[in-house]
């Protein structure tokens, strides 16, 4: 290490333009890592929290679009109930509504029908449950952004008046768009589109938008047996995330962004030792006319610029965390400990080695050259 460490004291000027360089990159990744994560929780929190394993769509359903698109009967739940290692199984009614409140707030809603009774029936942190009157429970984004407990939501265009009985602890949304939970048939209504006091048409009590399978405890169901027998398409609820408008997309766009950010800080730390050992052909080739290995000219080459990501990935990440901090909260935007440790680890890994590449140069550098043998 004593040239390594030698080199960092006195070339301090050129290391910390190459420092600053792969810290400002870092930076980029932590805050559109929080980005990503923010997206996702915005486009999918609601299905993340809802305690089902995968969900039953009607057979040959588009994937991308499978909750706005699927429509199924709900006979398909007591075929679901009768496979081998389901737990329980729910009918699942899934519709985006524009609302405003008696309190003037305008608000856009992506409607959970689920039976009271079920499984799928949330928690909340205020107010009370679902039962089998109009009441709705809320998101705790939907709160924030103006609704109350008690407030009576109207349905745009059909005039269903909805209260709001219970809000749920966290944030449940699809779509970019917060979850409002509420009894199943009062869902059936509003999907057929049936204004109060209007006759339901034959059938509307029928039709569901899936089946909610919850598998149990340590078994995996067979989904491609029980879409057999129900006559559905199943979807995994990970699988699913897909079906949330622009999730795909999305995910897909920042992804590719985050690593095309990993690719260029390995070639532009390996560019920067190319040059560096270029530079110092000169010193590797005395301390190989002394004798010096060339396993141990690697290994202070490597150790060199190990040091030199950690420092600068490591306030990269420091100055993106706390910038990701001050980021408001009408953006989708959060900070997750695993999501930055793994793109700083990314970071390091991808660095070193595209600075393992240029390194290896040292192995060709001829230690005559010390001794004037190149003139």
């Amino acid at each position: 290490m004593f040239l390594a460490v030698r080199e960092l004291r006195f070339a301090k000027a050129r290391f910390g333009l190459m420092g600053a360089v792969v810290a400002l990159i870092a930076v980029l990744v932590v805050l559109l890592s929080g980005l990503s994560t923010g997206l996702v929780n915005d486009g999918v929190s609601g299905l993340q929290r809802i305690p089902a394993t995968s969900f039953a769509f009607a057979d040959g359903v588009q994937h991308d679009s499978a909750f706005s698109r699927s429509v199924i009967d709900v006979s398909a739940v007591d075929s679901w109930k009768a496979q081998p290692r389901v737990a329980d199984a729910a009918p699942f009614g899934n519709a985006l509504i524009n609302a405003r409140s008696d309190s003037g707030v305008e608000i856009d809603l992506a409607l959970f029908g689920v039976p009271t009774d079920s499984f799928l029936s949330p928690p909340v942190a205020e107010g009370a449950r679902l039962d089998a009157a109009d009441g709705i429970v809320v998101s705790r984004t939907a709160i924030e952004a103006g609704l109350r407990v008690g407030d009576t939501v109207t349905v745009d265009r059909i005039g269903t008046r909805l209260t709001v009985v219970g809000a749920m602890a966290e944030q449940h949304t699809f779509g970019h768009v917060d979850v409002a939970y509420l009894p199943l048939r009062i869902w059936q209504e509003i999907k057929a589109g049936v204004r109060p006091g209007e006759p339901v048409p034959g059938g509307t009590y029928d039709e569901i938008t899936a089946v909610a399978v919850r598998a149990a405890d340590g078994a995996e169901v067979d989904l491609a047996a029980g879409d057999r027998a129900a006559g559905t398409e199943s979807l995994s609820r990970t699988q699913a995330y897909g079906a949330s408008p622009g999730y795909t997309a999305e995910t897909s766009t920042l992804r590719l962004i985050e690593w095309f950010l990993y690719a260029i800080s390995a070639l532009v730390v390996g560019a920067f030792f190319t040059v560096w050992t270029i530079q110092r052909r000169a010193e590797i080739a005395v301390l190989r006319a002394m004798g010096a290995p060339t396993g141990y000219l690697l290994r202070d080459g490597l150790a060199q610029a190990l040091a030199l990501l950690l420092l600068a990935v490591g306030a990269g990440v420091a100055v993106g965390t706390a910038a990701g901090s001050l980021v408001g909260s009408g953006i989708p935007f959060a900070l997750s400990a695993p999501a930055i440790a793994v793109a700083a680890l990314l970071l390091l890994v991808l660095g070193l080695a595209g600075a393992a590449v240029a390194i290896v140069r040292i192995a060709a550098v001829d230690p005559l050259t010390a001794l004037g043998a190149n003139r």
